[in-house]
């Protein structure tokens, strides 16, 4: 991601979260001639303590000093979670400098981690890499989402995925819901990497071929490990209930692991595991 880039993401994400505050929720009167919803940016400039003219241009993505006390004003008054935090600061700081894509091949799971995802056997459970590309899968995962060995290795991008195949788009029953956790998750590694390239050409890419993905993407949530209970409605099974957990593999490779347990006390691991013996038979 060039510099330009890295300061329209920034300037795209502080206007985002300032539209998200209610004046009255800060002490100020919601008035009746606001054009857009949310804060102004004299409104913001002056809860964080800074000038407008400085604030206005940091929105506005100029590439001007700026410190992590001065980040942190903004922050609380746009009321970050831990997670928009970290993100604010990777892009105003430029913390990662300029990482290029190195266009390599998947990375490999190690044994130990193939290992937990048989001892998974009714927990369908993904991995994925920092672009979302899905490096490994278990039996389970197969039979609720999709038999990923039949996708070309370069087709097998998660948040691609979630909108080019119908079956994924029927599955769930909130999709909106489903597509926003990922797309979190991407956004955290989208400010990590702010010197990776790749990340740009992606999104201009899905938000050319689908504008569910602009709107849902502008939306800028993000969130290192969405915890989260998903309704599945699937072709053969039905209703099926899982609480999605999402870990970070700590190692060189930046890889993550979504696990979907079923929900206790719900039919859905009797079901899958139906799903599955019929398979076998």
């Amino acid at each position: 991601m060039n510099n330009k880039t890295r300061l329209d993401a920034l300037s795209d994400f502080l206007k985002s979260k300032r539209s998200k505050i209610k004046p009255e929720s800060v002490g100020l009167p919601a008035g009746i001639r606001r054009r857009t919803p949310g804060l102004r940016r004299e409104e913001v400039a002056q809860l964080a303590g800074v000038s407008t003219t400085w604030y206005t241009w940091l929105e506005q993505g100029r590439d001007i000093k700026v410190s992590t006390v001065v980040l942190d004003c903004i922050a609380n008054t746009l009321q970050l979670n831990n997670d928009e935090r970290k993100y604010l600061y990777d892009l105003a700081l430029d913390a990662h400098g300029n990482i290029s894509s190195k266009n390599e091949r998947l990375p490999k799971i190690s044994s130990s981690l193939e290992k937990i995802l048989k001892e998974l056997k009714h927990c369908p459970t993904v991995v994925t890499d920092r672009y979302c590309q899905i490096v490994s899968w278990n039996q389970a995962a197969t039979h609720v989402f999709l038999d990923f060995d039949q996708i070309p290795i370069e087709e097998r991008n998660l948040i691609r995925l979630v909108f080019a195949r119908k079956e994924l788009r029927a599955l769930a029953v909130n999709w909106e819901h489903f597509v926003k956790g990922f797309l979190a998750i991407f956004r955290v590694y989208y400010g990590q990497y702010v010197g990776d390239d790749w990340y740009k050409q992606f999104i201009e890419e899905m938000s050319d071929k689908y504008p569910e993905f602009r709107a849902l993407w502008l939306d800028s949530q993000v969130s290192t490990a969405p915890d989260v209970q998903i309704e599945f409605r699937h072709a053969k099974a039905g209703k099926m209930l899982f609480n999605l957990t999402s870990l970070q593999v700590q190692g060189e490779t930046d890889l993550r692991c979504s696990i979907y347990t079923p929900l206790e006390n719900s039919s859905t691991e009797e079901k899958l595991k139906k799903l599955m013996n019929k398979s076998d038979v």
